[in-house]
């Protein structure tokens, strides 16, 4: 063996050692250091024995998931003007017990991207995660972004986030978050429609102890000519991907908007989804805005 292939040994040697150690090190406690666009690192806190991840639905699409250490908020939602008088449910406050915030946002609806609640939320420190492709309108707005590429982690204290495929209404660029924490892991999938990569996501990312998934079917008129098609997942799609997730828990959101020019919501959409729960025997969790999840089957 010529001096050139030793070489090459030895490195592959090395690297097999060092992927070894890391593996091994995943077992202790660690405290690594991620990059940020900024320049700034996000520790990871020591590991919490024991430290169950808290979930509250908040208003329309939203979902609050706290630890001991840290909070996240996905596409929070406060500006009364985004639905006015069309959304019959209450706007919960964002209040977090955590001096450590970042908010995940889907995609850059208003509905869904909602600037005044994100400067709420962040309080001039922490970053709005988006998708890559979102950065720079999201940039724009003033806040610290932090650019996510799909089934790229992201390790935050002691969340690690992961963003997959969605598919957007209007083509806009959309994705889903896995988020996974305090012994769980989400996926939260904003207002996406029926796609292909459910199987895919499922298999890679699951089972997931909730799914957070929109069920109002929406159709929309404003853009014409009109397709008549619902741009969000209908009850009985959303029963569907989270069975084909692998969801202990299908817990809906994106519904309860009426009476707005051009948006049309699938009639009695949770009513429609608990019924096709209970044919497809999927077990949910049905939360009003501001409550916190029990983490157990429900249709109350």
């Amino acid at each position: 063996m010529n001096r050139s292939a030793n070489h090459e040994r030895d490195n592959q040697i090395k690297r097999r050692d060092f992927v070894a150690t890391l593996l091994a090190g995943c077992a202790a406690p660690l405290f690594i250091g991620i990059a940020g666009a900024f320049g700034e690192t996000i520790k990871l806190s020591q590991d919490n024995a024991g430290v169950q991840l808290k979930a509250q639905r908040l208003s329309w699409a939203g979902v609050k998931l706290e630890l001991p250490s840290i909070t996240l908020f996905i596409d929070p939602l406060i500006n009364p003007q985004v639905w006015d008088d069309a959304l019959k449910q209450p706007l919960v406050p964002l209040e977090s017990a955590t001096q450590q915030r970042q908010v995940l946002v889907t995609h850059l609806h208003p509905d869904h991207f909602d600037p005044s609640a994100v400067k709420k939320v962040l309080n001039g420190s922490g970053y709005l995660i988006c998708h890559i492709d979102s950065a720079a309108i999201a940039a724009s707005q003033g806040f610290r972004v932090w650019a996510a590429k799909l089934y790229e982690p992201m390790i935050f204290d002691d969340f690690t986030v992961v963003a997959v495929p969605a598919v957007d209404g209007y083509n806009s660029n959309q994705v889903s978050w896995v988020v996974t924490g305090g012994g769980r892991r989400i996926i939260h999938c904003g207002d996406t429609l029926w796609h292909g990569a459910w199987w895919q996501i499922g298999r890679q990312y699951g089972p997931f102890d909730a799914a957070f998934l929109p069920i109002n079917g929406a159709k929309f008129s404003w853009r014409q000519p009109a397709s008549d098609v619902p741009a969000v997942l209908t009850p009985e799609q959303a029963v569907a991907a989270g069975i084909v997730l692998g969801a202990k828990l299908a817990v809906p959101i994106h519904y309860g908007v009426s009476g707005s020019e051009g948006y049309a919501e699938y009639p009695n959409a949770e009513a429609a989804f608990v019924e096709f729960a209970k044919k497809r025997k999927l077990p949910i969790e049905i939360l009003k805005p501001g409550e916190w999840m029990n983490w157990k089957a429900n249709t109350s």
